[in-house]
């Protein structure tokens, strides 16, 4: 009877261990994901502006964690913010995802923007059901400049707008 008892108890400890392994080993392959799509938008991080006689924008991006970076987006004229967005530059899967939640626009509902090219100084998101814009473009000029660009098609005309862009000190 001792005897039975010895290898019950020695079959449920090394039934424990092995669970612990395999634990262990899907913490380890969970904690090994390679988030490489948000890496290729390491270069938005930081402060970018833009001034001119209209007013001044203003573009902060900084990193949440491995698969998204944050954003906001401010107009300013004299001391009032005439526009500003919130962003969130997310990696999905294989996709990496533009999400702005623009104030006072859509019922502020986030609109979703898909990666559809990129190179190493260039990114576009597209989406073509949006009304305007439908491509949002972000361009390094060099490691202290960049241009942003929306366009699309309004009343069945190509618009854009470019927001030329450089890094704050």
């Amino acid at each position: 009877m001792k005897k039975t008892i010895n290898y019950l108890l020695l079959a449920v400890i090394a039934s424990f261990v092995s669970c612990t392994n395999s634990s262990n080993t899907k913490t380890n392959e969970v904690n090994a994901i390679k988030y490489t799509k948000i890496e290729q938008a390491a270069w938005l991080i930081g402060k970018w502006q833009n001034k001119s006689a209209e007013g001044e924008s203003q573009e902060i991006w900084e990193k949440k964690n491995d698969s998204t970076l944050i954003g906001a987006s401010y107009f300013v004229v004299g001391n009032d913010t005439v526009s500003s967005e919130s962003i969130s530059l997310e990696e999905r899967g294989s996709e990496l995802l533009y999400i702005p939640t623009v104030k006072n626009q859509n019922d502020g509902k986030p609109i979703v923007f898909t990666l559809t090219s990129s190179t190493t100084n260039q990114l576009v998101f597209e989406n073509p059901n949006h009304d305007f814009p439908q491509k949002i473009t972000y361009t390094q000029i060099a490691n202290d400049s960049l241009i942003a660009v929306i366009s699309g098609v309004v009343n069945g005309k190509e618009n854009s707008q470019n927001f030329p862009m450089t890094r704050a000190k």
